[in-house]
């Protein structure tokens, strides 16, 4: 059983090249999905966006491709190419797409929580 899937296992690539962008469309490509993580590529044709919305986990965003605007909890940032930043569970947060970008999404939810977390 692949933990994870839908990429080539013992080969290099880049993950930029895994995803798409096709016109007027938001394409994901879905890597590892369990209870404690999830893990997915997306490619955001020029104007494409997520609305505002909220996570039960921590979700990380590194883009590969491109320059994307995230909204978190009110503040507006920019993160263009190896670009990372962290948007903390349950704070709202929303994706656009300035111009054709591609960004991976890592979100880890909690397992048993801990006093103080």
């Amino acid at each position: 059983m692949k933990l994870i899937k839908n990429l080539e296992h013992e080969t290099a690539a880049l993950l930029k090249d895994q995803v798409q962008v096709l016109p007027g469309q938001i394409v994901s490509k879905t890597l590892a999905q369990n209870e404690s993580v999830s893990i997915t590529l997306f490619a955001f044709s020029e104007g494409e966006e997520i609305g505002t919305h909220d996570s039960e986990g921590d979700a990380m965003v590194l883009v590969l491709e491109g320059t994307g605007e995230f909204t978190v909890d009110g503040k507006r940032l920019t993160a263009g190419p190896g670009e990372f930043l962290i948007m903390p569970r349950k704070k709202p947060h929303s994706v656009s797409a300035p111009e054709n970008f591609k960004m991976m999404l890592t979100v880890v939810f909690p397992q048993g929580e801990q006093a103080g977390e």
